[in-house]
Formats: C-alpha cells, sequence, structure tokens
C-alpha cells in the first residue's frame, strides 16, 4: 500500500508539474514562436528531471532510514535489550515526541556514555553527536535550490542575469524620470514660466499661434483685430510671466478669450515664448502701436553690445 501511495503521490506531483509547464506557455506561442515545441519539450524534459530527482531523493531518505531503524535494532540486540519491548515503548510514545526525537535526534542525558567519545582533553569529553536532521535536510534543499537557480538564470537563460536586471530596472527608471518631467511640465504656471529658447520648442509654439492667434494678430503677428506684437508697445507687459498671464486668462473686455480651458499649462508657455523670441522686435507693418514701450527680456538678451566710438578715435578729422 506504501508502494502504491508513492506512485500516486509522485504521479500527481509529475501531473501538477506538466500542467504549470503547459499552462505559462502562451496560447498562440506555437504560431508566434517557431521554437515553441522546443521550449515546450525542454520543460517536459526539466518537469520529469524534477520528479526523478525527487523521487531518487526520496528513495535515499527512505533507504538511509531503514538502515539506521536496523543498526539501531542490532545495537539494541548487542546491549541484550528486549527488542519487542523496546518497539512497543515506541509506539507508546506520542507522535510529536517521535517527529521532535527524528529531527533532532537528541540523545537523553541519561545516554550520553553511549555516544561519548573515549579521548578526552583537559578533563572534557566530547559526545559523537549526529548532525540534526532538519539541518541535513535544509543543507540538501539549499543544493537543490542552487542547481534549479544556476540552470534556470545561467544555464538555460530563462531568467534575466544580474546584468539584465540592471538593465531593466535602469529602464523603469528612465520612464519614471520622464513622467517626473512631464508631470512637472504640466505643473508650469504664470509664477513658474521662463522664457524657452529651444528650436523645437519655439517651433511648436509657432504652429500653435498659427492655429489658434494668427485669426485675430495675423500669421506674421503684424496685428488685426488684436495688436500687433511685433513693434516695442504692449498693453498687458512684456515678460514671459504677462504674456502667459494674458493667454492662458484672456481679455475679456477686448475680445480674447481664456486658453487655459484648450492649452496646456506648457504649450501656453510654448507660444508666449514664441511670441517673445521670434515676433517681438521684428517691427512688421500692421497694426498702429498700443500701450506703452517696453522690451521684452529676450529681446534684450539677444541685442549685441555696442560701442560708440567717435571720430578722433579712429583717426578721422
Amino acid at each position: 500500500m506504501k508502494h502504491k501511495s508513492t506512485i500516486r503521490i509522485a504521479l500527481a506531483v509529475w501531473a501538477t508539474l506538466i500542467g504549470g509547464v503547459l499552462m505559462a506557455q502562451d496560447q498562440g506561442g506555437a504560431a508566434a514562436d517557431p521554437h515553441y515545441l522546443d521550449r515546450l519539450m525542454t520543460n517536459i524534459i526539466i518537469a520529469l528531471g524534477a520528479v526523478v530527482v525527487i523521487m531518487a531523493f526520496y528513495t535515499i531518505v527512505r533507504l538511509f532510514t531503514l538502515v539506521t531503524r536496523m543498526q539501531e535494532l542490532e545495537y539494541l540486540k548487542q546491549q541484550g535489550v528486549d527488542v519487542s519491548q523496546y518497539l512497543e515503548e515506541k509506539e507508546k510514545t506520542s507522535w510529536w515526541e517521535r517527529f521532535m526525537k527524528s529531527m533532532t535526534k537528541a540523545v537523553p542525558v541519561e545516554r550520553e556514555e553511549e555516544v561519548m567519545f573515549e579521548h578526552e582533553y583537559d578533563g572534557i569529553r566530547e559526545l559523537d553527536n549526529s548532525l540534526p536532521p532538519w539541518w541535513v535536510a535544509l543543507f540538501y534543499v539549499t543544493i537543490i535550490f542552487g542547481v534549479v537557480y544556476m540552470s534556470y538564470y545561467h544555464f538555460l537563460g530563462y531568467g534575466p542575469s544580474s546584468v539584465e536586471e540592471l538593465e531593466m530596472e535602469m529602464k523603469q527608471a528612465e520612464k519614471a524620470v520622464a513622467a517626473y518631467k512631464a508631470q512637472m511640465g504640466a505643473a508650469v504656471d504664470e509664477n513658474t514660466a521662463t522664457i524657452l529658447t529651444d528650436e523645437q520648442e519655439l517651433s511648436i509654439g509657432q504652429t500653435i499661434f498659427e492655429q489658434n492667434c494668427a485669426a485675430c494678430h495675423q500669421p506674421d503677428g503684424s496685428g488685426n483685430i488684436g495688436p500687433n506684437l511685433t513693434d516695442e508697445f504692449w498693453i498687458h507687459g512684456c515678460t514671459i510671466k504677462d504674456v502667459f498671464h494674458t493667454v492662458s486668462e484672456g481679455v475679456p473686455e477686448k475680445g480674447m478669450i481664456s486658453w487655459k480651458t484648450q492649452l496646456r499649462p506648457q504649450d501656453i508657455q510654448r507660444v508666449a515664448s514664441y511670441i517673445l523670441v521670434k515676433l517681438a522686435g521684428t517691427n512688421k507693418e500692421g497694426k498702429a502701436p498700443e500701450g506703452e514701450k517696453c522690451q521684452p527680456q529676450a529681446m534684450e538678451d539677444t541685442t549685441p553690445e555696442t560701442t560708440e566710438v567717435s571720430g578722433d578715435e579712429v583717426g578721422m578729422n
């Protein structure tokens, strides 16, 4: 009966492993992966090998237990102990006591002489205690784990190596940084906006201007219904914060709508930067100047320094 139970357990373990392997395969793997059958057969062989290793380990443990028990009974016979009485007393002990004894192989204090070495050092006697079975079993488990780990991650190449894990984590970190930067970009407002000088950003700003602002300000910014954006006169201020606020909130009394519900904050920053960097100061002929004279910061940063030199200094009379 025990052998039949063992066979049933082995078959159940094998069926579980095979089922897990088959479930792990992609349902469309045969069509998408030309090596699908090779991988499937490899996994089945690994599962069968695992069952063989488990059964071999179980058989070794059973044989070791049987041989140990036979040696124990033989030793008891040599000591003149009634084996049948010993077995009866052993059966009377609780399963927990038998379990703890089998796991620790602890020798009672009254039987220490049976496992005591004959030699002594400075009056100290040494006991020949066996290693606890749980410790030995754990040691074998670590060996099996090491073989499985090395096979999975290094020999068979199913799992990522440490370098591959690092590369995957770096990619995840880059995505997290990009998401953070995108979130920070979305948090731009009139108080944190700065003039953008990157040509790609300004090109996006030009596209936004031509699609949304050209109807009132002309494509070149010379003004139509709205004021001329190319001269040095500004109605609502010429700083990036002023222009950002004007585009975002609009000027209802002049007919300009608020664009904050249609444009993202970073897009408002782009179009405001385009106005200050590319349009302001070009002085296109168009609508007459309105507002107060003001020089945008972008123009101040790009205006070359000039030095007046008198005629005497260059040798002219």
